[in-house]
Order: C-alpha cells, then sequence, then structure tokens
C-alpha cells in the first residue's frame, strides 16, 4: 500500500486552484488600482509629501511633477542616444503645449482607472487605460541608461490585467455577470 504523501497525482488534475489563482490577480489588480487612484488624488488635491510617523516618508506624483518627468525625460539631453521617432514631437506638441488640459486627463485616467481596478469594475478596460499611459512613459525610458526592468513592472502586470477577467473575484465584474451573463466579454 502508497502512504497519501506518496501516492501519484492523476495527469488530469490540476496543480493550482483557479479561485486561489484569481485572488492572486486579484491582490494585484488592487494594488495597481490604489497606486493609480493615490496619484490621481495626489494630483486633484496637488500634494506630494505622505509621511506616517517619522519612519514612512515618502511622495506622490502630482501634476507639476508628472509635467517635470515627461519634459525631462523627452527633452534631456541623452548624449549619443536618440529617443524613438515622433516621441519628442508627441511629449512636446501634444502633451506638454496642452498641459493646462492634459494635466486634467491624466489625473481623471488615474482617478478612474484606479476607481475602477479597485472595485473590480470593467477591470480590463480600466487596466488598459492604465497600460497605456505607463507603457507611453516607458517609451521614453528606453534611451536613458537605466536598469532594464525600470518600467516594465508598472505596465506589464497591466497588461496581463488587461486579458484576464480579474474583476470576477472580489470585484463588481463577478457580481455583474451573475446578474447579467451576457455580458461576458471584454472589458469585463
Amino acid at each position: 500500500m502508497q502512504s497519501d504523501t506518496t501516492r501519484a497525482v492523476p495527469a488530469s488534475t490540476p496543480h493550482i486552484d483557479a479561485r486561489v489563482l484569481g485572488q492572486g490577480l486579484a491582490a494585484i489588480r488592487i494594488f495597481f488600482g490604489l497606486i493609480l487612484f493615490a496619484n490621481g488624488i495626489a494630483k486633484l488635491f496637488a500634494f506630494r509629501r505622505v509621511a506616517v510617523g517619522d519612519y514612512w516618508i515618502t511622495f506622490l506624483i502630482d501634476r507639476p511633477f508628472a509635467r517635470d518627468i515627461l519634459d525631462n525625460l523627452a527633452n534631456k539631453d541623452r548624449a549619443g542616444t536618440e529617443q524613438l521617432p515622433g516621441l519628442r514631437w508627441f511629449a512636446n506638441e501634444v502633451v506638454l503645449d496642452n498641459w493646462s488640459w492634459f494635466q486634467w486627463v491624466l489625473t481623471a485616467t488615474e482617478l478612474g482607472a484606479g476607481a475602477l481596478l479597485i472595485l473590480g469594475l470593467a477591470t480590463r478596460g480600466a487596466a488598459l487605460a492604465g497600460f497605456g499611459f505607463q507603457f507611453l512613459l516607458a517609451l521614453y525610458y528606453l534611451p536613458t541608461n537605466k536598469w532594464s526592468f525600470e518600467q516594465p513592472h508598472e505596465y506589464v502586470p497591466l497588461a496581463i490585467l488587461a486579458l484576464v477577467p480579474a474583476g470576477r473575484i472580489w470585484g463588481l465584474d463577478g457580481w455583474l455577470l451573475r446578474r447579467r451573463p451576457n455580458l461576458r466579454r471584454w472589458p469585463f
């Protein structure tokens, strides 16, 4: 007789519980939602510094700092490097020249996508919106001689969340789909 610990597992038995995997994706979804939402709040209420006691002092990205980041990435002299064609033009002529309204588009996108990710509502669409902003910014990082994974950790999880229905566990997508199964398609 074989003991329970040495018994072979049939090939058809899943090794990962789908619900546990869904909970892991939901945790990532909520975490990225909090990141986007917190930076949106910083832009909305114009603050950067966050301090919790004397031991955790950090910052969020407000509107002026977001503008400075893009301006530096698009226009800083990078000896011997060149950006992808059109990026400098896009930053200067489209975004920075129209910052007076684009800053509010950025703020609304971060608040909206962040809230939707936290709530798990239209999750894949919200993740795609967040991905778009993060990936665009990552394109500016290409010629900066920074750590290879400086930006991918910000947009790869959002790309995955745009493809996977991560709002069905711990999210309103699941609640909505139980009541309206005909919505069982992207972005839910």
